[in-house]
């Protein structure tokens, strides 16, 4: 891993930004300028005037998001604050441009006070197309991203809570079919309760998992703990534990069918992967070290195994849903992505494979698939327009 911190360093330098601003046309004439600026321009100034969606027809706003981020909870690098997260959000900006032929622009705010992003956030909001939240600490991002969506007549998403959400289902939707169980009958213990982990849950839960047992640094997640337990920690009690479990994790995993955890390095041991079901699945997230290595996993018995890890099979990686996401959303003109446009992209995603090619090794499609954005718009089109939040 040095190594590719070296050169990852390197290239950074040399590039200066990863990103920069084209012109879509040129300027080399009296009647160009006249087009494009002055006297021109106040046309569709006029036309946007008269009627504000008109803005979507005659400006970039319907296919430009705005990354942003506080740099509170920046990779597994914690808060770094807003200027060391620029790298994040110049290289997001540019798997929107690359993945999805989407106008991304990354933007770092020196506040970490919820109430004033949403202010800035909202008062740029003309400009943009959609915003796409990121590496902002839990349960702020939870109170950001709620409030923006009510007041908002765009796409909000935070991609740490959402994206890996998405991805997550998506390999469980396939390693279902490898293990050959049901999703309304399997037990899921997940580990970690934050930004990632409680969209991951409620995700599950939509889904159709009846059986959640959810863990946080303080413990298992149940309605009548002795902690204090915050807004988001809450709602994930009330969907999760509902046989009031109250031993450790190690004790919860005996039985389990399925593993998800979004936490820290090393804290599943064999034992614990040993003692699951048979047809065991184990995704152990954490990055860059994950709770169980995955060939320990494997050793243990889990059948199938995903990390957030691009060495090891089965990466379970942001990049498959959010730009197509988004631009589905953008070609819907949608003004907000529902709980169903995001199943929609997730069964997407699993459906890239065919079953025949389904194997342990090989339940997510590669990001550098192709195909996969066309269909994951298409399905999120739809899903858009059977909820109703598309503009007329």
């Amino acid at each position: 891993m040095t190594n590719i911190y070296e050169k990852a360093l390197k290239a950074h330098e040399q590039w200066r930004g990863k990103i920069d601003i084209h012109s879509k046309v040129t300027v080399q004439t009296k009647e160009d300028l006249s087009l494009a600026y002055t006297p021109g321009v106040a046309e569709p100034c006029r036309k946007i005037y008269e009627e504000p969606n008109k803005i979507y027809d005659y400006t970039w706003k319907g296919n430009t998001v705005a990354v942003v981020t506080d740099g509170t909870a920046v990779l597994g690098l914690g808060d770094i604050g807003p200027k060391a997260a620029l790298p994040v959000m110049e290289g997001k900006a540019l798997l929107f441009k690359e993945f999805a032929g989407i106008d991304a622009i990354p933007i770092c705010l020196d506040t970490k006070d919820p109430k004033e992003i949403i202010s800035i956030i909202k008062a740029m909001a003309p400009t943009f197309g959609g915003i796409n939240l990121e590496d902002i600490s839990a349960p702020r991002c939870v109170e950001i991203e709620r409030t923006l969506m009510e007041e908002l007549d765009i796409p909000v998403f935070h991609d740490d809570q959402h994206g890996t959400a998405i991805v997550t289902i998506a390999a469980l939707i396939n390693a279902l079919k490898i293990v050959d169980k049901k999703v309304d009958e399997i037990r899921v213990v997940v580990s970690g309760t934050g930004a990632a982990g409680s969209a991951i849950i409620k995700m599950l839960n939509h889904f159709g998992v009846k059986n959640i047992v959810a863990f946080n640094i303080d413990g298992v997640l149940r309605k009548d703990s002795d902690q204090p337990l915050t807004f988001l920690e809450q709602e994930i009690a009330e969907i999760s534990n509902p046989t009031n479990f109250k031993g450790t994790l190690g004790e919860a995993m005996v039985g389990a069918d399925v593993f998800i955890g979004v936490s820290a390095p090393k804290l599943v041991s064999k034992e614990m992967v040993a003692s699951m079901n048979k047809g065991a699945i184990v995704f152990p997230m954490a990055n860059p070290e994950s709770e169980i290595d995955y060939q320990e996993a494997i050793d243990a018995g889990a059948v199938v195994v995903g990390t957030g890890r691009s060495d090891h099979p089965n990466q379970i990686n942001n990049v498959l849903a959010f730009p197509g996401l988004f631009k589905g959303a953008f070609v819907a003109r949608a003004t907000k992505i529902t709980e169903n446009m995001k199943l929609a992209a997730a069964k997407a995603i699993a459906e890239m494979i065919p079953e025949e090619e389904l194997t342990s090794e090989y339940i997510i499609p590669s990001a550098f698939n192709r195909d996969l954005v066309d269909v994951i718009i298409e399905k999120v089109a739809e899903a858009a327009v059977q909820d109703g939040v598309i503009r007329a």
